[in-house]
C-alpha cells in the first residue's frame, strides 16, 4: 500500500505541475459543461414578433398584451399594412407575426368564431413549428377565459402561413449551416496540416527560399476549396432540392471570404505547432464546437446568455450563416447583407494580417 500511495502521489505531482495536463483534466470538461449547459436550449425565448392589428378593439389588444407578457415572444414593432409584412421579415430578422383581421372583436361576440393568420419565417422549420404551437397556445388561454360562464364557446381559429419555406423541409435549414460548417473546419483543418506537413517532409525550406509572396501561398491554398464550394452547392441544388433565390455571384463572394478567413486560422495555429497530431487536435478542438454551438443553425442563440451571445459574434461562420441563408432563401441583394458582410470581411482582413505578420519565413 506505501508503493500505491507513493505512485498516486506521484501522479497528482505529474497532474499538477503540468499546465497542459491540468488544462486537459479540469478546464476542457468545465468548459464544455459551462457551454452545453446554457448553449443546448431547445427552448426558444426573445422571438422578434410583428404584430399588424387591423382591428384595434379590445380582444386585438388584449391577446397582443399576452404575446408582450410571455417571455417566449419581445414585440418588434406594430405596423398597420399586410403589405409591409414580408419586407419586415427580410429586414428585422423577425420570427412571426401576427394578423387580426378587421372586426376581430365584433365577429367573436357575435358570430362567436374569428380568425387569426399567423405567419412564421419558415427557414428554419423546427424554431417556426415551436413557435407557432406558443403562438397557439397563447390565443387559446385567451380564448378560455372567454367561455367562462358562457353556454356557447367562442372559437378563434388560426390560420398558418410559413414563409420561405412552406413545406417545411429540413434542407433549407441545415445546408447553410453545413455549408459554415464544412468550409471553415476545412479550411482550417486542412491548412494547418499541409504546412506542418511541409514543416516535418523538410519541403518548407523551398517554400521560403521562393521569391513567391506569402500571400499568394494563402491564395493558392484556397483555390481547391472553392471545388468543395461547387460540389456542396450541386448537390444542395439537385438533391436535396436546395433553391438559390438570390444571386450565385453575390454567394461565391462571400464564401471567398470565408474561406480566406478559414486558411487564415489555419496558417495561424501552424505557426504553433510543429506536428500533425498536433495541427489536427488544435483545430479539431478548437474550432469544432464554437461553430456548432455559436453559428445558430443548431441551437438558437438567442436563448443563450449575453456572454455566450458576444462570444458567438467572434465565430466568422455565424455571419456567413445569416448571408447565405439570407442569399439563398430569401432572395436577398448585398443591401441587406452588408453589415453582416462587413463584419466577416473586418474579420478575414485582421485574421489574414495578423497571419502573414505571425508566418515564419526562417527555420528555426
Amino acid at each position: 500500500m506505501k508503493q500505491f500511495k507513493s505512485f498516486i502521489k506521484k501522479e497528482f505531482h505529474h497532474v499538477f505541475r503540468d499546465r497542459k495536463t491540468l488544462l486537459m483534466l479540469f478546464g476542457l470538461p468545465i468548459i464544455q459543461i459551462i457551454l452545453f449547459g446554457f448553449a443546448m436550449n431547445n427552448e426558444i425565448k426573445n422571438a422578434k414578433l410583428l404584430v399588424c392589428d387591423y382591428a384595434q378593439d379590445e380582444a386585438s389588444i388584449a391577446i397582443t398584451r399576452k404575446f408582450e407578457a410571455n417571455n417566449n415572444f419581445k414585440l418588434s414593432k406594430s405596423i398597420l399594412d399586410y403589405k409591409q409584412i414580408e419586407e419586415n421579415f427580410k429586414q428585422e430578422n423577425l420570427k412571426l407575426a401576427i394578423i387580426f383581421p378587421v372586426n376581430f372583436q365584433n365577429d367573436l361576440l357575435h358570430k362567436n368564431q374569428a380568425a387569426i393568420q399567423i405567419i412564421a419565417d419558415g427557414s428554419d422549420p423546427n424554431t417556426a413549428s415551436t413557435l407557432q404551437n406558443y403562438a397557439a397556445s397563447i390565443i387559446r388561454d385567451y380564448q378560455m377565459s372567454l367561455t367562462v360562464g358562457q353556454t356557447v364557446p367562442y372559437s378563434i381559429n388560426t390560420q398558418v402561413r410559413m414563409l420561405y419555406n412552406p413545406e417545411l423541409k429540413s434542407a433549407p435549414t441545415f445546408v447553410p449551416g453545413i455549408m459554415a460548417l464544412v468550409l471553415m473546419l476545412i479550411c482550417v483543418l486542412m491548412t494547418a496540416v499541409s504546412i506542418v506537413r511541409e514543416k516535418e517532409m523538410g519541403t518548407m525550406e523551398i517554400l521560403l527560399v521562393s521569391p513567391i509572396n506569402p500571400f499568394l501561398v494563402i491564395v493558392a491554398k484556397a483555390m481547391p476549396y472553392f471545388f468543395n464550394l461547387a460540389v456542396i452547392l450541386i448537390l444542395s441544388v439537385t438533391l436535396l432540392g436546395m433553391p438559390i433565390h438570390g444571386s450565385l455571384i453575390l454567394l461565391v463572394l462571400e464564401s471567398a471570404l470565408l474561406i480566406i478567413c478559414s486558411l487564415s486560422v489555419g496558417l495561424l495555429i501552424s505557426n504553433i505547432t510543429n506536428s500533425q497530431q498536433a495541427a489536427m487536435l488544435i483545430a479539431m478542438m478548437g474550432m469544432m464546437l464554437p461553430i456548432l454551438l455559436f453559428t445558430g443553425f443548431m441551437f438558437p442563440l438567442e436563448n443563450m446568455p449575453i456572454p455566450l451571445q458576444m462570444i458567438s459574434n467572434l465565430v466568422p461562420s455565424k455571419w456567413y450563416f445569416i448571408i447565405i441563408k439570407s442569399i439563398m432563401l430569401k432572395g436577398l441583394g448585398f443591401a441587406a447583407v452588408w453589415k453582416e458582410s462587413l463584419i466577416l470581411l473586418a474579420m478575414t482582413v485582421f485574421l489574414l494580417l495578423l497571419s502573414l505578420k505571425k508566418f515564419k519565413t526562417r527555420l528555426e
